[in-house]
């Protein structure tokens, strides 16, 4: 995909310029098991003035613009527009986003939003991925861990939170944590005290700031009380290790995570 929008628009063959993996991949706190990958494309700034000037709705033009040139590589994969990015759908069920963007004078990105007859936003992957990585050194690596072992509670338990909000949550929480550089013997503490800081969250609101860029972070739904329950699972699990229950200590964490606990 790279090669071919290097080709296209900026008329180089590389496959790796002007391209960043941005979302939970770019941070490093994707799970086992991703399916879902975004990446960043770069375009020169003569096509930004392009298609800003463009009549009619320019951010959606220019998606479409970026979806035939990626089409001109899969053109059997299903391949579509979807508001402020390209999806590209591949049979295994791995599934490609690609934001094209404009690199801005607040060194960060300028990109399309065709919804609501166009316009353009701003964002910072960059500055996150350079926040969650100077936060996760500091802590041992651990805010990685956290967030990667968050993504498949939310995911066997249907929690309605983004992984942008699980990184922006557990990054504050881990500034302070007494347990914040300790390791892998502490993670079931990390992540008992997490969800405990989850279920306290205020369910009125609806916005945090994303580290790093200070961007915008929503609320997808209520998952205090899905965080509550873990708190307590959690809980029950690390009582059952302290008493010697080693198949009950098992079956409490896979009642969070899942399968992908050890068995």
């Amino acid at each position: 995909m790279t090669r071919q929008l290097n080709t296209d628009f900026w008329n180089t063959n590389s496959d790796t310029a002007h391209s960043l993996y941005v979302g939970s991949y770019g941070r490093d706190t994707a799970a086992k098991g991703l399916s879902d990958l975004d990446i960043g494309f770069i375009l020169p700034n003569t096509v930004y003035h392009q298609y800003n000037n463009h009549q009619g709705n320019g951010q959606s033009a220019l998606l479409q613009a970026v979806k035939r040139s990626i089409q001109k590589t899969y053109r059997t994969s299903e391949s579509f527009g979807d508001g402020q990015v390209v999806v590209i759908s591949f049979d295994d069920n791995v599934t490609f986003e690609v934001l094209p963007a404009f690199e801005n004078s607040s060194n960060g990105w300028t990109y399309p939003n065709a919804n609501n007859g166009g316009s353009w936003k701003d964002c910072n992957p960059r500055a996150e991925i350079a926040a969650i990585d100077t936060r996760s050194a500091l802590t041992n690596k651990n805010l990685k861990y956290l967030g990667r072992m968050m993504r498949v509670w939310a995911r066997h338990c249907a929690v309605p939170i983004s992984g942008m909000l699980i990184d922006t949550l557990a990054y504050q929480f881990i500034e302070n944590y007494q347990y914040r550089d300790k390791s892998f013997l502490y993670h079931d503490f990390m992540a008992r005290d997490f969800f405990d800081y989850l279920a306290k969250q205020n369910q009125n609101q609806t916005v945090w700031r994303a580290p790093g860029s200070g961007s915008h972070v929503h609320r997808k739904g209520v998952f205090e009380h899905k965080a509550r329950s873990a708190y307590l699972r959690a809980s029950e699990a690390i009582q059952y290790n302290d008493d010697n229950h080693e198949w009950s200590r098992r079956q409490k964490w896979r009642d969070v995570f899942g399968s992908l606990y050890p068995g």
